[in-house]
């Protein structure tokens, strides 16, 4: 019997077919991912001759964040409340909003951003003006120009009258800056890799694949302070986790006289900023509700996992009938009716009892007296036009209030109402308002040294009624 051999040549050449088969096979997916990542697809631009084309990316847009609906959501509720119980914006600034993880690489930098005191600021203006916000994270320039001021050096271009004489630079007098009522500092104090990592991983002569999950997590720490009295409003400490994949193959063998290092994958981890700037978001929103006492809890369940379409200023308005404003537990102040109502001060809320009675109790106005003032000035006067206005119609409730700083003792604090309520009586009398119309309903026992918060930086100091 004959057998054919190959001769060795022969069987070079059947190694070398093998070896091109091979290659080609691997080839496949590496041109598959190539199509898959639009390889001389993305748009260019010339911008003057002799330039080479400049590749153009995406469009500029919102910078959104899982939070849009539950901070145009809050900020719905809040312009809600405010209309209820007139009160007015608290003034809340920013604080420094350090990097306190430690986190630094010579390669890659900081770990995590530099910019949470911005990320807050974008976030409190996110509420579109519910909460009006003052500068204090950078005011050189303020206080540059304030000192052109002082030294008669800033002018804008037209000219004043100071003490009869006509002056080319603009004359100061103070006061022109507006006090803050809240401030929100803090800072993140976490970042944690691979809390729990795991993955497989498959070679054979060379030729193998591998898949990898892992997790890693941040956390913030952030408080809201009374810029006037110091003390703490409320703390949040907040964390978020981010996932992360990572597949891939590769081949690192010869094929006949050649070797082949081909490697394909790819992976992907949730951006860790953008999950940074989202748990700021929510940290800001509750230290918001803390101060304003509306609670933000029934806003943070529209939170989905997926980022809206739209911006929380776009998306306004969407849920003002989705439920009512919901006072947060434990602040000084609800509504009733549209009457504030403190919670810890019982004899007041044993006056109304309930949302029924509250309801029909009529028109509700807020008068308020300035740091040991008796006198009603300015914007206060027009509120006592419409009070007898309303009077005039039926029945009206005005709720005395003053700034939070006016700590008297027992004996001087009701010797002050009664001079505020006697003044309050001789200018509604004036207006038409009958004395005998006029009863107080609610005011602080003489020895009670309680102080009764409603809203931001106000106390609560008298009810008056109107029939």
């Amino acid at each position: 019997m004959y057998r054919f051999t190959p001769k060795a040549p022969e069987r070079v050449r059947a190694v070398s077919w093998f070896g091109r088969a091979a290659v080609t096979l691997a080839l496949i997916p590496l041109v598959s991912a190539c199509s898959m990542l639009n390889v001389g697809r993305i748009p260019s631009q010339r911008l003057a001759e002799g330039e080479v084309p400049t590749p153009i990316g995406a469009m500029v847009r919102n910078n959104r964040t899982p939070m849009e609906g539950a901070i145009a959501c809050f900020a719905d509720h809040l312009t809600a409340m405010r209309k209820s119980n007139a009160a007015g914006s608290p003034v809340i600034s920013v604080g420094d909003i350090k990097d306190f993880t430690g986190k630094y690489s010579i390669n890659e930098g900081n770990a995590v951003t530099q910019g949470g005191s911005l990320m807050v600021y974008s976030a409190l203006g996110k509420l579109n003006g519910v909460v009006r916000i003052a500068e204090r994270f950078d005011s050189a320039i303020a206080e540059r120009e304030l000192g052109y001021m002082d030294r008669r050096q800033l002018g804008d271009g037209r000219a004043h009258d100071v003490s009869g004489q006509r002056v080319p630079w603009v004359p100061y007098f103070g006061g022109t800056i507006a006090q803050t009522d809240f401030y929100i500092i803090g800072g993140i104090t976490e970042v944690n890799y691979n809390i729990r990592s795991g993955g497989a991983e498959l070679g054979v002569d060379n030729i193998g694949a591998k898949s990898r999950v892992f997790n890693q997590s941040i956390a913030v720490d952030l408080r809201i302070v009374n810029a006037r009295t110091l003390m703490v409003e409320k703390t949040v400490s907040l964390t978020k986790q981010f996932a992360g994949y990572e597949v891939g193959i590769n081949v690192f063998r010869f094929f006949g006289k050649s070797l082949f290092d081909v490697n394909l994958g790819a992976k992907g981890q949730e951006p860790l900023q953008l999950g940074i700037r989202a748990a700021l978001e929510e940290a800001t929103l509750r230290l918001v509700g803390a101060a304003t006492g509306v609670d933000p809890e029934p806003c943070l369940d529209v939170v989905t996992r997926r980022i809206p379409d739209q911006s929380a200023e776009e998306m306004r308005g969407q849920f003002l009938q989705v439920w009512p404003p919901k006072p947060l537990v434990g602040r000084p102040m609800t509504v009733l009716g549209g009457t504030a109502v403190v919670e810890n001060a019982p004899y007041l809320n044993a006056l109304v009892s309930s949302p029924s009675r509250a309801s029909n109790i009529g028109a509700n106005f807020q008068v308020l007296f300035e740091f040991g003032d008796v006198s009603i000035i300015g914007p206060m006067q027009t509120v006592l036009d419409q009070i007898a206005a309303e009077a005039a119609k039926g029945s009206v409730v005005i709720t005395i209030v003053s700034r939070d700083t006016e700590n008297w003792d027992p004996a001087k604090r009701d010797s002050l109402l009664e001079q505020r309520l006697a003044v309050l009586n001789a200018l509604l009398s004036l207006r038409g308002v009958a004395p005998e119309t006029t009863k107080v309903t609610w005011r602080p026992i003489k020895n009670d040294s309680t102080m009764q918060r409603i809203g931001a930086g106000l106390q609560y100091l008298a009810r008056v009624q109107v029939n």
